[in-house]
């Protein structure tokens, strides 16, 4: 199936297209049209991102993500920390709310903001900044869905141990790839 969007994607609209894809249309073509000229979209695409549509742009009703999650009936855990961490990092450009150090969600949307920033700087394409990115959205997914097993089976992440980061890494490792 063919999605379509404005051009220049960023944040919401890199993680919208990863989400899609990864949870929704496996398919998924993507076609992004220019800022303004967005009623010259394909009428066979479903419409994500774009004012005025049922997947709309971020707006009181919450970000693209969001609206995707609910659309689709996605109820993982993992998925909806993703959007609460895009909400926070729509939040900080569009309303420059502050992280505070002691929210998670959006000390990782700040994160991700950069590293996203980033992407769109080394890359000249939509098409290039999605496929430099979904490795970043699918490593942050991991990550989520690992702890989450971890908190749902009420398991302990063992402490480093001199190793640094390596074995409560093994150990994560090892939740994902258990049977459930």
């Amino acid at each position: 199936m063919k999605w379509v969007t404005r051009d220049f994607v960023h944040l919401d609209r890199v993680a919208s297209p990863w989400l899609i894809q990864r949870f929704v249309d496996t398919q998924a073509e993507f076609i992004f049209v220019p800022w303004g000229q967005e009623d010259t979209r394909p009428i066979e695409a479903i419409p994500f991102g774009l004012p005025g549509v049922e997947l709309g742009s971020h707006d009181e009703h919450g970000t693209t993500f969001a609206k995707i999650l609910r659309k689709y009936a996605l109820n993982d855990p993992s998925l909806h920390h993703i959007a609460t961490i895009i909400q926070a990092g729509v939040d900080h450009v569009l309303h420059h709310a502050k992280a505070d150090p002691d929210d998670r969600w959006a000390q990782i949307a700040v994160g991700l903001l950069a590293v996203s920033e980033g992407v769109m700087l080394i890359h000249n394409t939509d098409d290039a900044i999605l496929k430099a990115s979904f490795p970043i959205y699918d490593a942050l997914y991991a990550n989520l869905h690992a702890h989450a097993l971890v908190k749902e089976k009420n398991l302990q992440i063992p402490g480093n141990q001199g190793m640094g980061p390596t074995l409560p890494t093994r150990f994560l490792r090892q939740v994902l790839s258990a049977p459930n």
